[in-house]
């Protein structure tokens, strides 16, 4: 049934419940079972219980803030501190979670936002400069770094449209010119890197001489989880905050020290483990490390494609399932540009053949429609790019928060033109063991400077360079020149041995399972 108001009325109505619940909702206002919670997650946290703090993290806070808090924000921290002894760390704690639940369930303000980040600034002093001792669940540090990162983007956003700012906003961004600034973010989060020595201490644990990821990141010897964690959490955050400037390369500099092939604390964490991969995967394929990218995706899209279900009341899931659907996006982009399917396992190769196959048909052989379904597919995966700096308040206000997404599109589609040429080039090679140059020239009728002149930017367009500088391929077809013959090297698939008994572990157990459900007479 349609609504019986107009656009107008419908947002009449929206400010009248906006201001009933500005009436109703009263910051002082401490109901039983808030006092309740802060009291008893204070005391779990002074007695470092980090499973009962989890819990009441995980599950209680949720709970409360969709029973209580659905259109509210939370009573304020002044109304809660006396419950906690005035306790600085658990208030400046506390305000975190009332500043984040705020930016999920309503629409902050610009002063909010800019308390947000006076909050965040005065936390992450405390947990730099002070001493602190206390152990704090992984799900909560992740979600820390994670939130701060997403109200920095989300800030950058909300600035760039300048548009309909009122004046009062205009005074605000001018006054509080530093607030999220892109220095100031970058700084804390490679204050977290360097002050935790968490580089040196995943050094010695590959000597054997540390237990940070047996221990899953906690300390049992009665110390503190908190430093170590977030500045392992940082290097994530280091690299998705480079991947939004669009600084690829410095980006997956800044993650090297976890070693994403082996088992890292990364994992322990759903929402850390796909966003590593996802910005990992991402970096990479707008450094044309297509093969680097495909071997991560495959692997945590099999990951999300078997656990998923474990997940399903998790207040994650939602997100879990959007990004999953991004990462295969991203995976056909990376197989249209650089076709190594056997590179795939074989339920993800199914899955992306059911979502994008006709699509990837069609991308790959680069006529005039595959741009625009490379565009929407790339418009559809990619992170939301920012532009970092201030506007300009002299000039006329525009808005400028789609920029920087338009420059990478075009940076993007400016590299699909240039793989253009290689689709022919490629169908020729995989013909042939060996061809000599004015035969492929005349096949593709060009004369032989043009054509090496194509197999040199095939050789460039197929290599790239990793975090270590080395020179790598992505080719799944390969050649030299000897003697103006082109000798081809076709490179041989690698056998997932360790894939397909998983997956036939996987059918056995859902056959004892249905064996299971069967009731014998």
């Amino acid at each position: 049934m349609s609504a019986s108001y107009d656009y107008d009325d419908a947002d009449g109505h929206r400010q009248m419940q906006l201001s009933q619940q500005d009436i109703a909702y009263d910051p002082n206002f401490v109901p039983e079972y808030v006092k309740s919670f802060v009291v008893h997650l204070y005391r779990h946290i002074r007695e470092k219980n980090v499973y009962e703090i989890h819990q009441m993290y995980e599950t209680s806070f949720h709970a409360l803030s969709d029973r209580s808090f659905k259109d509210t924000p939370w009573p304020s921290v002044d109304a809660v501190a006396h419950y906690v002894d005035n306790d600085h760390v658990f208030c400046l704690l506390y305000r975190e979670l009332w500043f984040r639940h705020l930016f999920a369930r309503l629409s902050p303000t610009l002063k909010q936002r800019i308390d947000s980040w006076d909050n965040y600034c005065s936390l992450f002093d405390v947990l730099l400069h002070g001493v602190v001792n206390m152990q704090l669940p992984n799900q909560w540090l992740w979600d820390m770094v994670d939130e701060f990162v997403y109200q920095f983007q989300s800030f950058c956003q909300y600035r760039a449209k300048m548009k309909n700012k009122t004046e009062q906003e205009i005074v605000l961004l001018r006054q509080y010119d530093q607030a999220w600034n892109v220095y100031g973010v970058l700084n804390y989060l490679q204050a977290f890197v360097e002050k935790s020595a968490i580089i040196q201490i995943l050094d010695r644990e590959k000597e054997g001489l540390e237990q940070f990821t047996a221990n899953d990141g906690y300390d049992y010897d009665g110390g503190s989880n908190v430093l170590k964690v977030l500045g392992y959490f940082s290097m994530v955050g280091l690299l998705r905050v480079h991947c939004l400037l669009g600084d690829y390369q410095t980006g997956l500099k800044c993650l090297q020290p976890i070693d994403i092939s082996q088992k890292g604390v990364y994992l322990i964490v759903i929402g850390s483990h796909i966003a590593t991969i996802y910005h990992y995967g991402f970096a990479c394929l707008m450094l044309r490390r297509y093969v680097d990218a495909i071997h991560e995706f495959n692997k945590i899209l099999l990951y999300i494609y078997m656990t998923k279900q474990f997940h399903q009341k998790s207040s994650q899931y939602e997100q879990i399932l959007k990004k999953n659907e991004q990462m295969y996006a991203l995976l056909a982009i990376c197989i249209s540009l650089c076709p190594q399917a056997n590179l795939l396992d074989e339920t993800v190769n199914s899955q992306l053949r059911e979502k994008y196959g006709e699509k990837m048909v069609r991308m790959q052989k680069f006529e005039e429609e595959a741009f625009s379904i490379y565009d929407e597919l790339f418009s559809y995966a990619c992170p939301k790019f920012i532009t970092p700096s201030a506007p300009r308040f002299e000039e006329p206000l525009v808005n400028y928060n789609q920029d920087a997404y338009r420059l990478q599109l075009k940076l993007f589609l400016y590299e699909v033109k240039q793989q253009q040429l290689l689709s022919g080039i490629r169908t020729f090679l995989k013909v042939y063991s060996s061809i000599s140059l004015a035969k492929l020239a005349n096949y593709m009728d060009v004369d032989e400077p043009t054509l090496r002149t194509i197999l040199l930017t095939y050789k460039h367009k197929t290599h790239s360079i990793d975090s270590d500088g080395k020179i790598i391929s992505n080719a799944d077809v390969d050649f030299y020149i000897e003697d103006d013959m082109i000798r081809v090297v076709e490179s041989k698939p690698v056998k997932h041995y360790g894939d397909y008994f998983l997956r036939q572990i996987v059918k056995l157990e859902d056959v004892m399972n249905s064996m299971d459900r069967i009731k014998l007479e």
